[in-house]
């Protein structure tokens, strides 16, 4: 590896650091805002639309929301220490690896379908998770 590479994938965040989420997905960004000398952090939620990269220190992800009308779509770079956290909110069920379709679309036709998961699944994989296993 040369210099580059190397300086590169240190700055990449650990994989408990990074959810794993799909395009399609609902996700809450918190992203750190530098105004002066303050900080906040700004919170940005809306439907992945694109992927980049995959898991490398270039990686890139593409959420959209509609606000007051107007559609807001802002790439956030996924091992950037300015992204403080990822949450997943709802998961999608979508057969495109781009959902760039939904710009044309508003209303409930922009609407990603959730993905079919069972209650009683997810009341099992929760008590799965809870209980210590011996």
């Amino acid at each position: 590896m040369n210099a580059v590479e190397n300086y590169s994938n240190g700055q990449r965040k650990s994989g408990a650091d990074i959810p794993k989420f799909n395009v399609g997905d609902t996700v809450r960004v918190h992203f750190r805002i530098v105004e002066g000398e303050k900080e906040r952090i700004q919170v940005f939620e809306g439907v992945v639309i694109a992927r980049k990269g995959n898991e490398s220190a270039n990686a890139t992800f593409t959420v959209r929301r509609v606000s007051f009308n107007e559609g807001i779509e802002r790439v956030f770079p996924l091992h950037s220490p300015r992204v403080e956290k990822i949450q997943v909110t709802r998961e999608g069920s979508v057969r495109r690896a781009k959902l760039y379709y939904l710009r044309d679309r508003s209303g409930k036709a922009a609407r990603v379908k959730a993905k079919g998961r069972s209650a009683i699944a997810k009341d099992a994989a929760r008590e799965a998770a809870e209980t210590p296993e011996q």
